[in-house]
């Protein structure tokens, strides 16, 4: 098991637990709250034996469930079991089910705590981790949200096995991630151990969740809200948000996507050496996740322009110098039509 403590700089702090069953949820939960569970209904039918012990709120499935809509729903629901600032949530599930309870908790009578037990390979890696809870709007990727971190993060490798296996690749895109912005040692693990990684052998996965945990835990602690450090987590977001817009396509799936367009880009602008390009293609394809997208490239500029990370007329992208290196530029809007239609 592997267990760390996210500390930020308003005094909060998370426990994050790799490896740890979600049967021992009881030994996580404050003494003297009123608990509630949020989950949706995939995740209740595989463990509904488990959480039906306590009151339970459950939403769809999918991202069009990631609402305001939704969000009413919740409150409503939390108003009838009469939760009060007494309250703690516990959300179960993958990212959506972690963004929109997240958000939920956060606001909800000006806010009571939560935390998580993280259900899908994206969620442990990333979606459930940092403090970043939120909703769609308009068609845009997580418009409307907030910073606030979760009191604990369970991550059980077992809950793994009954996730359908489209979305447990489409979890090793932010894996993929963390290992070419942060860390050579994984990226060169992950190549070795890709077959593994698939197959879903318990010791690698522990190994890639625990590391990519660790890797975002410490941005996340110097740059909670994201005015610097934390913008280098989203490597492969850019054009992966639009790209998840335009196309339909699973997050993790438009991510892999989205770090093709920045390695060739990385390329160009940073020096990023092509055999490093060619190495993050291979890997992203033996996952058997995409590394292009049919996409118009006036569709795809529209999109990414109206990403959270646009500034005036400037996008801030992250970029590789090499595997396990990268930085984050400030691209003119103009630069990146041309470089797009290009």
């Amino acid at each position: 098991m592997y267990e760390l403590n996210i500390k930020t700089g308003n005094g909060c702090e998370s426990q994050v637990v790799v490896g740890e069953s979600y049967r021992n949820l009881d030994r996580y939960l404050p003494e003297g709250k009123q608990i509630v569970i949020i989950t949706d209904s995939n995740v209740r039918r595989h463990y509904g034996f488990f959480l039906d012990a306590f009151p339970v709120i459950e939403i769809g499935t999918g991202e069009q469930h990631k609402t305001i809509r939704t969000l009413e729903h919740l409150y409503w629901e939390l108003l009838r079991l009469n939760i009060d600032r007494n309250g703690f949530v516990v959300a179960v599930g993958g990212g959506i089910v972690c963004d929109v309870a997240g958000y939920a908790a956060s606001t909800f009578m000006r806010g009571i705590p939560f935390g998580f037990v993280s259900t899908s390979l994206l969620s442990q890696v990333d979606a459930s981790v940092g403090g970043k809870n939120g909703v769609n709007f308009g068609g845009y990727k997580n418009m409307i949200g907030t910073f606030n971190q979760p009191r604990f993060v369970i991550c059980d490798p077992q809950m793994l096995r009954t996730l359908p296996v489209e979305e447990f690749i489409s979890g090793f895109a932010e894996i993929v991630k963390a290992a070419a912005i942060r860390d050579a040692e994984l990226f060169a693990y992950l190549e070795r151990n890709a077959e593994k990684a698939l197959d879903g052998d318990p010791e690698v996965l522990l190994h890639l969740v625990s590391k990519s945990v660790k890797i975002k835990a410490q941005v996340v602690e110097r740059d909670e809200r994201e005015q610097g450090e934390r913008r280098i987590l989203n490597f492969g977001h850019t054009f992966g948000h639009a790209i998840e817009v335009l196309s339909g396509m699973s997050h993790g799936k438009a991510v892999s996507a989205g770090m093709m367009i920045a390695a060739r880009w990385s390329s160009e602008i940073c020096g990023l050496p092509n055999d490093q390009v060619q190495r993050l293609e291979e890997l992203l394809s033996g996952l058997k996740l995409p590394v292009a997208a049919d996409i118009a490239a006036d569709e795809l500029f529209r999109a990414a322009v109206k990403d959270k990370k646009r500034e005036n007329d400037a996008i801030h992208m992250v970029l590789l110098n090499a595997i396990g290196s990268a930085e984050i530029c400030r691209l003119p809007i103009d630069d990146i039509r041309k470089r797009l239609e290009g």
